[in-house]
């Protein structure tokens, strides 16, 4: 048997050093351009989330914040923070038939290109999920926040955007984050 129902690899292959976080595995890691980390995730994990942090600083006990992403404050994150919203790839192990789920969502906000790519060692039929246009200048001027690009329930609130109360229509916002 296998202590864990997934290994996951992060890897940045941006550019720039990343922050890379994860809840509720992980923490928190520095990537720099072409290093990785590997996350053992075990069986039954759900409503887990990958995303990058950009322009990170922390001290030597892991205080400090990031431009985009951040999570309290802090290098080894245990929640969700209230700054940047970045895009996530998020995933949830061994759930219903014993099936595995996995997305990439732009729905808190975009920050910088993902792609998640599951491998499976006997085979299957498990394809790669990729966002991996920057779409930070396509961002609405509304939205637009120093790296990156909130949604419009964070920037604005309210009913029109948040929709947390019955039907919804679409706004010029959500046709956006739909294109």
């Amino acid at each position: 048997t296998y202590t864990y129902a997934a290994t996951i690899e992060v890897r940045n292959n941006c550019p720039y050093t990343v922050w890379a976080a994860s809840t509720p595995i992980g923490g928190g890691r520095r990537l720099d351009r072409g290093q990785t980390w590997v996350i053992n995730a075990p069986r039954g994990t759900k409503m887990a989330r990958i995303w990058g942090r950009t322009n990170c600083n922390f001290d030597g006990a892991g205080r400090g914040s990031c431009q985009t992403g951040d999570c309290g404050g802090v290098l080894q994150c245990t929640g969700w923070g209230k700054a940047t919203k970045p895009t996530l790839a998020e995933y949830a192990l061994d759930q219903f038939s014993n099936l595995d789920f996995w997305d990439i969502s732009l729905v808190d906000g975009f920050n910088i290109p993902m792609t998640f790519a599951p491998t499976n060692p006997s085979g299957g039929k498990c394809h790669a999920i990729h966002c991996t246009a920057n779409i930070n200048g396509e961002c609405p001027g509304s939205l637009r926040v120093p790296g990156g690009c909130n949604n419009p329930c964070t920037t604005f609130g309210g009913q029109q955007y948040c929709c947390t109360q019955g039907p919804c229509g679409p706004t010029d916002c959500h046709r956006f984050k739909q294109s």
